[in-house]
């Protein structure tokens, strides 16, 4: 048996009709105090831009600020920040910041950024995406862990730089990086040793491919090193009284999930880009996503408590194998009773179950 930690995963889909971005946070803020209380490990959130999808958020480094401050011992993950819209000094010294002032306890997971209206507003170009990606984790790295860094990039360069605050962990928090579609992306994470962040949006099987890719990667550079690979899932959780409560709760809030963010994506159904292989059409394919999809196959999890039982061990079957599992359990922009239901039935049915898969 093996030993899983769950925590909480945000990421604002709400129109202002729906949640204010005050009754968001509020909502949110308090979930991940229940949750410490509950007994998870963890909370992360996650940076967009413009749209309904995300952009309430454009600073996790800012949230979790909050939550460090109402909390004192969950783990504050951001999952993720966008590093190819921040200079690497900057993302390093605000990181720094708030691992000091949560006495030790951020993980910073970085993410590509995939959504065109966030790189033509930015001016950003999306074809450059991923050598940005890469230079600015490896220069944060640099920054964090060195002095008198001196970094001459396409991006951004600059002489005998020494971070500031240095972080309270050494040498430097845990760090992610989330993966998606391109095998390339998975090889390369486990080259750098960092750990892997992953939504399963449909199945679980469609992942277990890569995360072999993953950590075949990850033993050939770091192998014997005493580093191991580590893999953190994000999905949808609704755990209700029966079964047909909770699946009448998740159809209504998974389609209002599966919308805004649909809306968010909608470019790619008219844009291509060699950056990106595979996301022409993404808009297309979510608006036609039944949600029943993601409970019958494993991209959401929704049932009674036994019912849940049964399918996160089947997920984690199914996937092979994770070391963390993340909860998105107000996806939709579902009001807060509906919300606190599934967390408190995971913490006082679920979780004592499932600790050890």
């Amino acid at each position: 048996m093996v030993s899983v930690r769950f925590g909480l995963s945000f990421l604002p889909d709400c129109k202002p009709e729906m949640k204010s971005p005050q009754t968001y946070f509020s909502d949110a803020l308090e979930l991940s105090v229940q949750a410490e209380l509950g007994g998870l490990d963890s909370v992360k959130m996650t940076e967009h831009y413009l749209h309904h999808y995300g952009g309430y958020c454009p600073s996790p480094l800012g949230f979790l600020s909050a939550v460090a401050a109402r909390t004192s011992s969950v783990r504050l993950i951001t999952g993720c920040v966008l590093p190819v819209f921040h200079h690497p000094i900057q993302l390093a010294a605000e990181a720094a910041q708030l691992d000091a002032l949560s006495g030790g306890r951020l993980d910073v997971g970085f993410a590509r950024a995939y959504l065109p209206d966030e790189f033509d507003a930015l001016g950003v170009p999306m074809d450059e995406s991923n050598d940005r990606y890469r230079e600015t984790i490896r220069a944060v790295r640099r920054i964090w862990t060195e002095e008198n860094v001196t970094e001459q990039t396409p991006f951004f360069s600059y002489r005998d730089v020494t971070g500031r605050p240095r972080p309270t962990q050494q040498p430097h928090p845990p760090m992610w990086g989330a993966a998606v579609r391109t095998p390339e992306n998975f090889a390369w994470l486990g080259t750098e040793g960092l750990g892997l962040l992953i939504t399963p949006m449909i199945s679980p099987h469609e992942f277990r491919g890569q995360l072999d890719l993953y950590r075949d990667a990850f033993q050939v550079a770091h192998g014997g090193s005493g580093l191991r690979p580590r893999v953190a899932a994000s999905l949808p959780l609704v755990v209700a009284e029966t079964d047909e409560q909770a699946e009448q709760i998740a159809e209504t809030y998974l389609r209002r999930y599966l919308d805004v963010w649909a809306e968010a994506v909608s470019p790619w159904d008219r844009r291509e880009s060699s950056a990106y292989r595979g996301y022409s059409g993404f808009g297309w394919m979510l608006r036609g996503l039944k949600p029943s999809k993601l409970f019958t196959e494993g991209g959401a999890i929704v049932g009674s408590p036994a019912t849940v039982i049964d399918r996160i061990r089947a997920f984690n079957h199914h996937i092979g194998g994770v070391d963390q599992i993340l909860w998105q359990i107000d996806f939709g922009a579902m009001p807060l009773p509906e919300a606190r239901q599934t967390l408190e039935l995971f913490c006082d049915q679920v979780l004592p179950e499932v600790k050890s898969l």
